[in-house]
C-alpha cells in the first residue's frame, strides 16, 4: 500500500473518531434518496435510535406529520443539492415521539468528479434555547399588553431626537392623539408655546441623559388645544452595551388632583382667615373691655378733677387715680407686645434670688395676705440673662394667676435651681436655672393645661381678662433663649417653670449708689423741635419739654421738620417714629446728612422700628411720663457733652 493511501486512511479514521466523539450534536450521512448510511452518538443521545434502528430509514421520520404532508423533507435535500447548503430551525420528532426544536444544516457530498453522492446532516437541539426565546417572547408580549393597556398613564419611547415611536391607550386617552396621528412626531407639540419658546422639550432630554433622569410638573397640551396639569418622567433608554438608544417617557394627567389641592388651599385659607377674624374678635373684645375700665376710671377722674379745681378743692387724688389707669394700660400694651414678640428686651446678668428678694413686698401686697409666700433657694446660684423689668412682670402675672386659683387662700413657693441641659423642644443645650412658682390651687385639668398658654384663653369669665397674661410670659422667656413650663393636676396646684439660660457673665452688676443723673439746670434750657402726626401727642409732650423749661418748636410731618431746621436754629430734635409719608428714621437719616451734629431722641410705641441706619439712634418708649422724658433728653445732652461737644448744638448745615 503506497504512503498516500495509508495516509488518507489514517484521515478517516480519524475524523470517524472525531464524529463518534460528538454527543452535543447529531451527525451522520444520508444517501441521494435521504435514506439515513451513518449515525453518531450525538444523534442517539438526543434522537433515541441506535444505528441498528435507524440505518437504512429514510431522515423524514424526524419530522413532524404537518412537515411531511408540505413535503419539507424533499424540499430541504433539493435546496441542498441546488444551493449548497440548507439551513432551518424547527420540531422534530423523537424515536419516543416526543418532540424537540433543532438546529438543522444539510450540505451536499461530491465526489472528486462533481457528482452527489449523498447528503452530510448536522442536527442541534435547541430546545433550551427556544424555551428560553418563546418565555422572553411571551413576556415582551405581556408586557407589551400591560403598557398598552394602561389607560392612566401615557407611556410611549421617544427615538434620540425626541420623536415618538411608540403610543400606548393612555397617551391616546387624554392627549387626544391615535397613534398613526402622533408616531414620528416630535413630543415637543405637548408643551405649551411658552415652554418651547424657553427651550424647555430640548433640557429635559438633556436632563435625562446627562443626570439618567428627568422628572417635573408643568401644562402640557392637547389635541384640540386644551391644556392639562402633568406630572412628566423621562428615562435613558440603553440596550445591552450601554448605548443610549431614546428615551422613555410616562406622563399622567394630574388636572384633578393640582383642581383639588387648590380647592383645599383656598379652604384652609378661608379657615384660617376665619380663625384669624375669631382671634382678632377675642383680642379687641377683651383688650376693649380693660381699656374701656381704664378709659372710665381715667375720663371719671380727671372730669372729677376739672370740677374740683373750679371749685379751688384738692384734685391729687383724682389726678393719682388717673395715672394708675394710665399705667395699668401702659402694662396691658406691654402684654399685647409681649405676645406678639414685639417687646423691647433689654437683656442684662440678673442676679435672681435678688430681683426676686427686691419685689418682696410688691409681690405679697398684689396677691393679698390670705396666701403666704415662701422662697427656696440655694446657697450659690449663677446668674441669667434676661430683662429684669420683664421677669418681673412675668413673676407678677403669674402669681396673680397663682393667687386667682386660690380664692380661700394658700401657699406660694418660689424657687430656684441650677442645672444643664442636653437641649430639648425650644432649648439649645446649655446651662440654665429653673425659676419656679409653685401654688396649692384647684390645678387644671389635660385639656385646660393643654390651652394655657394659647393667646385669649381663659378660665376667668367674660371681661376678667384678656387671656394674654401666661401669653406674654411665654413670649418673653423664649426672646431670652428660654421656655416656659407648666405641670399641674386638678386638686393638686400648679407649678409654672421658667428655664432661663445662664448668664456668660458670671457676676450680676451691683446698683451703683454713687452714679448721679444729670440734673436739668437752668443753664440747659435748649431749643427743641418737637415732631409728631397726632396733635394730642404732640401738645402733651411740648407742654411736658415747655413746664421743664425748654424752648418748642412743634412740626405735624417730617417734612416740616425739615423745613423748619432751615429756617431756625434747634438744640435737639424729639421725633416720632411712626408717621405717614416721611417715618422718623427717614426724618433721622436726612438730619444726620444736613444737620450732622444735631442730637436726635428716637419716640414709639413699638419695639421694632422700621430698617435704616438711624435705627440705633437714642429711643423713648410709648407711654412716658414727664420725669422719663426730660432724663432721656439730658441723657442724650450729657453724652454729647462730655464726648467734648460745645453747647448749644445749635442746627446749622453740613459744609460742603
Amino acid at each position: 500500500m503506497s504512503n498516500n493511501c495509508l495516509a488518507t486512511d489514517m484521515e478517516t479514521n480519524r475524523i470517524e473518531l472525531l464524529v463518534q466523539s460528538v454527543t452535543d450534536y447529531a451527525i451522520y450521512m444520508l444517501d441521494r434518496d435521504g435514506v439515513v448510511a451513518s449515525w453518531n452518538p450525538g444523534a442517539e443521545r438526543f434522537k433515541g435510535y441506535t444505528p441498528d434502528e435507524i440505518i437504512g430509514q429514510h431522515f423524514s421520520r424526524f419530522y413532524t406529520e404537518e412537515d411531511r404532508a408540505r413535503g419539507i423533507p424533499a424540499l430541504a435535500l433539493r435546496t441542498a443539492e441546488t444551493e449548497g447548503r440548507f439551513e432551518a430551525e424547527g420540531w422534530r420528532v423523537r424515536k419516543d415521539g416526543t418532540r424537540f426544536w433543532a438546529n438543522v444544516v444539510i450540505d451536499p457530498i461530491r465526489d472528486p468528479d462533481g457528482a452527489l453522492i449523498g447528503f452530510a446532516k448536522v442536527t442541534r437541539d435547541r430546545s433550551d434555547h427556544r424555551e428560553t426565546e418563546e418565555a422572553l417572547r411571551r413576556s415582551e408580549e405581556r408586557f407589551r399588553l400591560l403598557v398598552q393597556s394602561v389607560t392612566d398613564y401615557a407611556i410611549y419611547m421617544l427615538d434620540l431626537g425626541g420623536h415618538v415611536v411608540s403610543w400606548n391607550a393612555g397617551a391616546e386617552r387624554f392627549k387626544g392623539y391615535a397613534a398613526h396621528e402622533i408616531i414620528g412626531e416630535h413630543f415637543s407639540r405637548f408643551y405649551t408655546d411658552e415652554d418651547r419658546a424657553e427651550g424647555q422639550p430640548a433640557r429635559a432630554l438633556d436632563h435625562a441623559r446627562n443626570d439618567g433622569r428627568f422628572e417635573a410638573e408643568g401644562w402640557r397640551v392637547r389635541k384640540d388645544g386644551t391644556r392639562f396639569w402633568a406630572s412628566a418622567v423621562i428615562d435613558p433608554v440603553r440596550d445591552s452595551s450601554g448605548t443610549l438608544i431614546g428615551f422613555a417617557k410616562i406622563t399622567r394627567d394630574l388636572t384633578e388632583r393640582r383642581q383639588a389641592q387648590i380647592a383645599l388651599e383656598q379652604a384652609q385659607e378661608a379657615f384660617f382667615q376665619a380663625q384669624k377674624m375669631e382671634a382678632v374678635g377675642k383680642l379687641t373684645g377683651g383688650v376693649a373691655h380693660d381699656f374701656n375700665n381704664l378709659l372710665a376710671a381715667i375720663v371719671g377722674s380727671l372730669d372729677l378733677a376739672r370740677r374740683k379745681l373750679a371749685d379751688g378743692g384738692d384734685v391729687s387724688r383724682f389726678i393719682d387715680n388717673a395715672m394708675q389707669a394710665a399705667e395699668r394700660g401702659a402694662t396691658l400694651t406691654q402684654r399685647m407686645l409681649a405676645f406678639a414678640r414685639r417687646q423691647e428686651l433689654k437683656l442684662e446678668t440678673v442676679d435672681p434670688a435678688a430681683l426676686v428678694r427686691g419685689m418682696a413686698e410688691l409681690l405679697q401686697r398684689t396677691i393679698g395676705p390670705g396666701i403666704r409666700i415662701d422662697t427656696q433657694f440655694p446657697l450659690m446660684l449663677r446668674p441669667i440673662r434676661a430683662d429684669p423689668a420683664q421677669l418681673e412682670l412675668a413673676l407678677l402675672n403669674i402669681a396673680v394667676n397663682a393667687r386667682d386659683a386660690m380664692p380661700e387662700g394658700g401657699r406660694l413657693v418660689i424657687a430656684a435651681r441650677e442645672e444643664h441641659l442636653a437641649g430639648g423642644p425650644g432649648l439649645k443645650a446649655g446651662d440654665y436655672v429653673c425659676l419656679s412658682i409653685a401654688d396649692t390651687g384647684e390645678g387644671m385639668d389635660q385639656e385646660t393645661l393643654e390651652r394655657a398658654m394659647e393667646p385669649f384663653f381663659t378660665t376667668k369669665g367674660v371681661g376678667k381678662g384678656t387671656g394674654l397674661g401666661l401669653s406674654m410670659v411665654h413670649g418673653f422667656v423664649e426672646q431670652c433663649g428660654g421656655r416656659l413650663v407648666l405641670r399641674s393636676h386638678p386638686g393638686e396646684g400648679t407649678v409654672a417653670e421658667l428655664w432661663l439660660p445662664v448668664s456668660e457673665d458670671e457676676t450680676a452688676p451691683q446698683p451703683d449708689t454713687a452714679k448721679e443723673e444729670a440734673p436739668v439746670a437752668a443753664t440747659d434750657h435748649l431749643s427743641v423741635l418737637a415732631v409728631d402726626d397726632d396733635p394730642l401727642v404732640l401738645t402733651n409732650t411740648a407742654a411736658m419739654l415747655e413746664d421743664a423749661g425748654h424752648r418748642v418748636v412743634q412740626a405735624t410731618s417730617g417734612r416740616q421738620a425739615l423745613q423748619l431746621l432751615g429756617e431756625g436754629l434747634v438744640d435737639v430734635l424729639v421725633t416720632d417714629v411712626a408717621m405717614p409719608a416721611m417715618n422718623g428714621i427717614q426724618l433721622a437719616e436726612a438730619v444726620q446728612a444736613g444737620w450732622p451734629d444735631l442730637p436726635v431722641l428716637l419716640v414709639s410705641g413699638y419695639a421694632e422700628l422700621p430698617a435704616g441706619g438711624a435705627a440705633d439712634l437714642p429711643r423713648l418708649a410709648k407711654p412716658f411720663r414727664q420725669d422719663q422724658l426730660v432724663r432721656a433728653l439730658n441723657d442724650l445732652v450729657t453724652v454729647r457733652h462730655r464726648s467734648g461737644e460745645v453747647l448749644p448744638f445749635k442746627s446749622r448745615r453740613k459744609k460742603g
